[in-house]
């Protein structure tokens, strides 16, 4: 006897013509990762020339004004505090570095699940690559205090205000160092801080034109020496080197727009060129800055490849991200011409572009529109 018949009988699954598929390995995750890699060369630096410039000041002052438990303990080690070892400068940096690190990310990952709590959600990612990239960007005389504060106002301001991670669109990583650099500029500016050993005032590259007056300020530094980073600075954004090096792997791996960072250097170069060309060297000895220079000096490839190109704060459209990068490089060259109480300005120019940004997309998908409306009637 027959078994009773199906109820319903499906037919044989048959292939999909065609290809309507999409297959994308690209995740919050993966391009967190990618960015991590790509900021090794600027750890590698941010340890060796922070360690480099509180040993070569050391050398200067003498040891026995520095004090405090890094060289207690360098000493103890048997490492020393030679500025012409490798080993020294690496060993003293981490010891600046890895502090400050570990205060940020706790003060992140506190916010971060306060608020995901209060949402009934899981946690954000990415928060501790803004806790890498906002101690990169700070001055290694930072009070851990101040660091702590500064990343729970870029984690609270930044983006959970906003509603979390992708919703944001300010840089978190910029909107905490506004804060800082308004709050305690004393401690943040550029011009009479970074050099952490006591007893000792230095000023970062870009300030020192201003102090010494002409061309002589800046040309006493061998370019390459700024180039590859050996120069006063925020502990991971002196390098050039380093942040073209993670730049070129991230826009190889398509995690940040070549677009963005070709445009801000192409805003740099031309405006660079037009203060060159008209400026006047006697009232103001910026405008002989060459755009070799500015590429070198203070944080400008740093936040050109790690900073501006963010994706929830950069424009979204091709073509509005040529404008947006545009945008940001002129506006470097503006500040830093400009204005003297703020030598790098990096990190105005890019908060400036992601205020703009909107804006710019909004620009270039009203002119399609109305494009094809002419074309199509």
């Amino acid at each position: 006897m027959a078994g009773p018949a199906p109820l319903l009988r499906l037919p044989a699954a048959q292939p999909t013509p065609g290809a309507p598929h999409i297959r994308d390995g690209f995740s919050l995750a993966l391009a967190t990762r990618y960015m991590f890699v790509a900021l090794v060369p600027c750890i590698v630096m941010a340890f060796i020339n922070t360690g480099f410039q509180a040993n070569l000041d050391m050398a200067v002052v003498g040891a026995g004004v520095a004090g405090g438990w890094r060289t207690a303990l360098l000493d103890g080690l048997g490492i020393g505090r030679d500025p012409y070892s490798l080993v020294a400068n690496a060993a003293h940096g981490a010891l600046y570095v890895l502090p400050v690190l570990a205060v940020n990310l706790l003060a992140g990952i506190l916010w971060v699940h306060v608020f995901a709590r209060l949402r009934n959600r899981s946690a954000d990612g990415g928060t501790a690559l803004i806790a890498l990239l906002f101690t990169l960007s700070l001055p290694a005389s930072i009070p851990l205090w101040q660091a702590a504060l500064g990343m729970s106002f870029a984690i609270v301001m930044g983006r959970e205000i906003f509603g979390g991670a992708g919703r944001n669109f300010l840089n978190p990583v910029l909107v905490g160092l506004a804060f800082l650099y308004v709050s305690y500029p004393q401690d943040m500016t550029g011009e009479t801080v970074w050099t952490m050993v006591d007893a000792f005032t230095g000023a970062t590259y870009p300030a020192v034109t201003q102090e010494v007056g002409g061309r002589v300020g800046w040309l006493a530094t061998p370019w390459m020496h700024a180039f590859v980073g050996l120069a006063p600075g925020q502990m991971g954004t002196t390098s050039a080197l380093a942040a073209l090096i993670g730049g070129a792997f991230l826009i190889y791996a398509r995690i940040i727009s070549a677009k963005v960072v070709a445009g801000i250097l192409a805003g740099m170069i031309s405006t660079t060129l037009l203060v060159n060309w008209f400026g006047n060297p006697d009232t103001n000895a910026y405008v002989t800055f060459s755009w070799s220079w500015h590429l070198a000096l203070g944080s400008f490839a740093f936040g050109a490849v790690f900073l501006a190109t963010d994706q929830a704060s950069s424009a979204m459209t091709k073509q509005g991200r040529w404008f947006y990068g545009l945008l940001i490089g002129i506006m470097v060259v503006v500040i830093r011409v400009g204005s003297s109480s703020h030598p790098d300005g990096v990190m105005f120019a890019i908060l400036f572009g992601n205020m703009f940004a909107p804006l710019i997309d909004h620009v270039v998908v009203w002119r399609h529109i109305r494009r094809r409306a002419r074309r199509f009637g």
